[in-house]
């Protein structure tokens, strides 16, 4: 008796599969959305909001410190650009002012006398010049000391014409002869070892005429022809130290 009731009973639960089986294929049929779909859509928002969530906190806050670190490397370039123009403009203006310096002292050393010597070495060239040109004195040269610009004597002196840094003497001078001689007279002095400049040169006719004339200028030309000519000189000279120590003082 027991056997055909455990049929019945398999057979009744196998019937009870199959139709829900049957019913669950039917609600999948029916439905959008099944139990799997559910899941996966569930997990594609979870994944979708993971990476907004990472974006916010992670890239976007990256990506800005990057943004920021890059300009900072840009004005910290261009700062380093600025530095090593005004570097290299410091060397050149430190050059130039070295390369001044040593024309000036070379200049000195080698262009202008003591003054002492200097003074005795400008009298005797210019009465050589005069004899060598067949000149005569008729005024002069007269001699102005002309003292350095920054010196204690410089401050009391009268008049500041033709001073200079440097320590000189100014000559006026006036002497008659013939034309051509008097242009010889000024390349000499111009070719002079002595550092003369020429500030002012007056030309015009001799008029005296009981003024004796040398024995070449007579052979040279008539009184008539003659032509008188005022210099207006200066000689500088090499400075003292004295007087390099007072210059220096006056600059501080």
């Amino acid at each position: 008796m027991s056997q055909p009731v455990t049929d019945n009973q398999r057979s009744l639960r196998t019937a009870q599969i199959r139709q829900r089986l049957t019913q669950f294929r039917g609600a999948r049929s029916q439905g959008m959305f099944g139990l799997a779909e559910i899941a996966g859509l569930s997990i594609s928002i979870l994944l979708l909001l993971l990476v907004v969530v990472s974006y916010l906190y992670f890239l976007a806050p990256a990506s800005s410190r990057l943004a920021s670190q890059q300009r900072e490397r840009e004005r910290l370039q261009t700062l380093l650009r600025t530095s090593k123009e005004l570097n290299r403009k410091d060397e050149d203006t430190q050059a130039t002012v070295e390369r001044i310096t040593g024309s000036l002292e070379d200049f000195e050393m080698r262009r202008l006398a003591h003054h002492a010597q200097g003074r005795t070495d400008l009298y005797d060239e210019l009465n050589e010049l005069i004899r060598k040109n067949s000149l005569r004195n008729t005024s002069g040269p007269t001699y102005t000391a002309l003292e350095a610009l920054g010196s204690k004597a410089a401050k009391k002196a009268t008049s500041t014409k033709w001073q200079s840094v440097y320590p000189g003497i100014a000559v006026a001078l006036t002497v008659e002869g013939q034309y051509q001689n008097l242009r010889h007279f000024i390349r000499d002095i111009e070719s002079s070892k002595q550092f003369i400049i020429i500030n002012g040169v007056e030309l015009e006719r001799a008029t005296e005429t009981n003024t004796p004339l040398s024995a070449e200028g007579a052979a040279g030309g008539s009184r008539g022809s003659l032509v008188s000519l005022r210099l207006d000189m200066a000689t500088y000279f090499q400075r003292s130290v004295a007087e390099d120590s007072s210059a220096n003082g006056e600059q501080k």
